[in-house]
């Protein structure tokens, strides 16, 4: 199997909800501090969006998918049998199937507008590049809030965008239409569902803009 070219997917990762992908804290959190922080760049500080929640995230929502996740195991592991297109793209978590990776998410930056945005909000309102919410458990049996359940956690605010690229190898007895639409299906799943945490409450509703495909 000999490597024929690769393919460049390049589009727009909108957020449509607030997006809630968490980093980690540091010690003990300060009064006034945040609970549960958003993960950033190490460097800038601005949020970003991991290759590793995008693929992750895709992988899943086609494995369970009812065209192409008909291998998909009772017990909710990922698919090892090597054989199918969830393998063939994603790799196989098998050690007796390996089959070679070809799609390749690459971190996602926001986007220089995003990017003057979210500064403009710093420099205006003292936010550090995320919304901050303050959530509450509640007793079920007297409804009232719960001693210590009082949490903070950043999220990336509705309306930011980041550069999304995906790049896929192909291979020479590959089918290129196959694979790709395989990618753009799991894409398609993916503003269908939820990306990041709390889906269930509202956030990590995505659309991919503009997206498109050429040989590198």
């Amino acid at each position: 199997m000999k490597l024929k070219k690769y393919l460049s997917l390049t589009g727009v990762l909108h957020c449509k909800t607030q997006l809630r992908i968490g980093g980690t804290k540091d010690g003990i959190v300060e009064p006034g501090g945040v609970d549960n922080p958003i993960i950033r760049h190490p460097v800038t500080s601005l949020p970003y969006v991991p290759g590793s929640s995008i693929k992750g995230k895709m992988r899943s929502l086609l494995e369970l998918d009812k065209e192409t996740g008909s291998n998909i195991r009772d017990n909710g592991k990922p698919c090892e049998c090597g054989a199918c297109l969830v393998c063939k793209v994603f790799g196989s978590h098998g050690m007796n199937n390996k089959e070679i990776t070809r799609i390749l998410v690459r971190d996602c930056p926001v986007t220089q507008e995003s990017e003057t945005t979210l500064r403009e909000l710093q420099a205006e309102k003292g936010m550090n590049f995320a919304d901050i919410k303050s959530e509450n458990i509640i007793n079920r049996k007297t409804g009232t809030t719960i001693k210590g359940g009082l949490r903070t956690q950043e999220t990336i605010p509705a309306g930011t965008q980041f550069s999304l690229t995906i790049t896929v190898k192909l291979f020479d007895n590959d089918n290129e239409e196959k694979i790709t639409e395989f990618v753009r299906k799991g894409l398609s799943l993916l503003e269908k569902d939820y990306l990041g945490g709390s889906g269930s409450r509202g956030y990590g509703q995505v659309e991919i803009k503009n997206l498109e495909i050429k040989e590198l």
